[in-house]
């Protein structure tokens, strides 16, 4: 099965509010994009973003250039019906983001919460970064959100890569400075415990 069939899947299958990774709202992402003070025209890219309302949130706070990437049309479609008129005003992509053709030097901030750790190799995370440094414009912004070293190896029937922050630091390389790091622990819908990292980074030139 194909990742793109195995998330559609998982969306088809589950209520949104039943999946692993279900918060109602990303409390720390968008404190932290808050604290970046930009401007409501800032470009921001959500990648796996799928059905996760940090795409509403952010609309309600002013922000009028968010893209939201996921493999799983489904999980667009759960997202654009959740939004109705509101959805018109975000540019939604279908694609693989070791694979889609980003602009260059084109984002503000690139937020990814719970996509980045269920690329397993080193030559996906390779793959990852390089797409990451082509779009993110320098002096940008990356808020990621891994599972962390005390969280389970697997997530939503699939294997993931855990991290520490000097872990991450050293995948993403020198052209990402970390500037801050919290971890956050996420009760799934079903009871269970997984202990996500957040870190923020900026791009150097």
């Amino acid at each position: 099965m194909s990742n793109r069939d195995h998330w559609e899947g998982v969306y088809s299958k589950r209520p949104i509010d039943q999946v692993g990774w279900y918060t109602p709202h990303l409390q720390t992402s968008l404190a932290w994009i808050a604290r970046l003070a930009l401007h409501p025209e800032a470009r921001i890219i959500d990648v796996g973003g799928g059905a996760s309302t940090l795409v509403d949130d952010l609309l309600a706070r002013g922000y009028r250039s968010i893209t939201v990437l996921d493999l799983s049309k489904t999980a667009l479609s759960i997202a654009k019906a959740r939004l109705g008129e509101k959805a018109a005003m975000v540019t939604w992509v279908e694609g693989d983001v070791t694979t889609f053709d980003f602009p260059s030097h084109r984002y503000d901030v690139w937020h990814d919460r719970a996509a980045f750790h269920f690329l397993t190799s080193s030559e996906q995370q390779q793959r990852y970064v390089e797409q990451m440094t082509k779009a993110v414009k320098d002096g940008g912004y990356v808020i990621m959100a891994t599972f962390s070293l005390e969280s389970p190896p697997t997530c939503s029937g699939l294997p993931v890569q855990r991290y520490s922050a000097e872990h991450l630091e050293r995948v993403l390389g020198e052209r990402f400075v970390l500037k801050e790091t919290s971890k956050e622990l996420h009760l799934t819908p079903r009871g269970g415990e997984q202990m996500y990292l957040y870190c923020l980074f900026r791009k150097v030139p």
